[in-house]
């Protein structure tokens, strides 16, 4: 990309997505590296700053992730977080050993405004501090900016050279003017000038998506989810009625979505092909219980469907992917992610002698994705859609599926997103699950032994961690009423009240 671009160089932390998007909300682009990115490669992307992640290491031990002392001799502004901080104090000749104190959650800071990197802002701030481990001498050039109870040295600098380090964390809601030491960073020390946005992403797409197809065709697998359908929105925009949209309906879709999607692109300037497979995938997994299992067999029938589809279109030259850059980023090791394979139809490209690849999505962060939705005119509906796994109702089915399972988790579902979503104040997530309990229960004069269905909604920023959402009783209740009375083949409604650890946000 043209853009101005800032480095963020990964050493194991937990943050570095996080650290990514905070960049980016500055209108500055970053990209994600691991640690040890040879210094040529760091050359070519011609940065404008870099910043150096947290991590779980001492940087004194003998295993801990490095970077070269000439990262540092580049002339390119860098900002060290937590481990990046004691990393770059340790490869300048500093001190950094095990404090006498740990230091965790909010912490009392005061800090020099004096200086480019805190302009503006109070000498008293709270901020999120996470170490045991603390620098105890400066290196050369270096002087203390911060300061807290246990931890002198919270923060330095050298300013004629544009190195920084924080000890705490800036990227975090719990650092409260977190945002504005980033935004500093980038536009007092890089000089950034914020050139970067989703109207000029799509419009730097679309030109490149021209230049690579030309006259031939493009094929997507359009699952419905939220990468998918902005990737094909893109891909019609840019190249009008040379993109074949296959959507396989394999019957564990959300109530009326199926036929959503079919209503949203078979308006679109492409060709969309709905495949009804459902009766395929039931019997694939019949009698299958395990949810690994599960998700293998509708994976491989997925491609399977996939595959039959678009051989009887001939020959297409190129595949389409709604990937997108949580997907691809780099691991510590430097070896990229594996691309998820039901959604992006892995391994298709070998098999079907495809000419390329297009992945218009393969530079963005979700958020982002859903503004590039946006902006191309998709219903907020779909683009705000509750994340749905790609095996779909198949495994919020515990045990064995089949076509009356999938009806009655498709009511529950709809039911519980209908009330939930009425809130002012809703979760992130939230979607009912069909248990293979039944239990006894009396209706009007008879007895009954039906199903229980679960009800889960978590609140959380980053999906690695969940807390189970405190729903206004009056919700619970209207929710339990609702699908007792109009879903047949349920009795009970339970609320899960598990937060992630020790449970997942999906029951299988």
């Amino acid at each position: 990309m043209a853009n101005q671009i800032v480095l963020v160089l990964d050493f194991g932390g937990q943050y570095k997505e996080l650290i990514a998007r905070r960049v980016r909300e500055n209108n500055v682009f970053s990209y994600i590296l691991s640690g040890d990115t040879p210094i040529e490669k760091i050359k070519k992307y011609n940065p404008i700053g870099i910043i150096l992640t947290g991590g779980p290491s001492s940087v004194y031990a003998d295993d801990s992730p490095r970077c070269v002392r000439e990262l540092f001799e580049l002339g390119i502004p860098i900002l060290g977080i937590c481990y990046g901080m004691q990393l770059m104090c340790y490869m300048l000749d500093g001190n950094v050993k095990m404090g006498e104190v740990s230091e965790y959650g909010q912490t009392n800071c005061e800090i020099d405004t004096d200086n480019k990197l805190f302009t503006g802002l109070d000498k008293k701030q709270t901020v999120l501090m996470s170490h045991t481990d603390r620098i105890f001498g400066l290196p050369k050039g270096f002087v203390s900016m911060a300061t807290t109870s246990d931890c002198p040295i919270a923060a330095f600098g050298n300013q004629r050279q544009g190195l920084y380090g924080l000890q705490f964390h800036p990227e975090v809601n719990h650092t409260k003017n977190g945002k504005q030491i980033i935004r500093n960073f980038l536009y007092n020390v890089c000089g950034a000038v914020g050139d970067y946005n989703m109207t000029d992403y799509i419009e730097k797409q679309v030109e490149e998506i021209r230049q690579k197809i030309g006259d031939k065709r493009v094929l997507l697998a359009l699952s419905g989810g939220v990468d998918s359908s902005v990737c094909a929105a893109l891909l019609s925009k840019a190249i009008p009625n040379k993109v074949i949209c296959i959507f396989v309906d394999h019957g564990f879709m959300r109530k009326d979505e199926g036929d959503q999607i079919e209503a949203i692109f078979s308006k679109r300037d492409l060709e969309f092909i709905r495949v009804n497979a459902s009766e395929k995938f039931l019997d694939k997994l019949k009698d299958v219980a395990e949810p690994e299992k599960k998700r293998k067999i509708i994976g491989a029938e997925f491609i399977k469907v996939f595959e039959e589809q678009a051989k009887k279109l001939g020959n297409i030259e190129f595949l389409a992917q709604g990937t997108i850059y949580p997907d691809i980023i780099e691991s510590g090791n430097d070896k990229a992610a594996t691309i998820k394979s039901h959604h992006n139809v892995g391994g298709l490209p070998d098999i079907m002698n495809f000419e390329g690849i297009v992945e218009p999505l393969r530079g963005l962060f979700k958020d982002e994705v859903r503004t590039v939705g946006k902006k191309l005119g998709l219903p907020s509906y779909l683009i705000n859609r509750q994340p749905f796994p790609g095996p779909g109702l198949a495994i919020r089915i515990i045990g064995d599926v089949s076509k009356e399972k999938c009806d009655i988790l498709r009511e529950a579902d709809a039911i519980a997103r209908e009330e939930i979503d009425k809130l002012r104040n809703k979760p992130n997530q939230y979607f009912a699950v069909l248990t293979n309990s039944r239990s006894v229960g009396v209706m009007g004069d008879g007895r009954t032994y039906d199903y229980a269905v679960a009800i889960r909604a978590v609140k959380t920023d980053d999906f690695m961690t969940a807390e189970f959402m405190k729903l206004p009783y009056n919700t619970l209740e209207r929710v339990s009423r609702r699908i007792t009375n109009e879903v047949d083949g349920v009795n009970r409604v339970v609320y899960d009240i598990t937060d992630k650890p020790p449970a997942t946000v999906e029951w299988e």
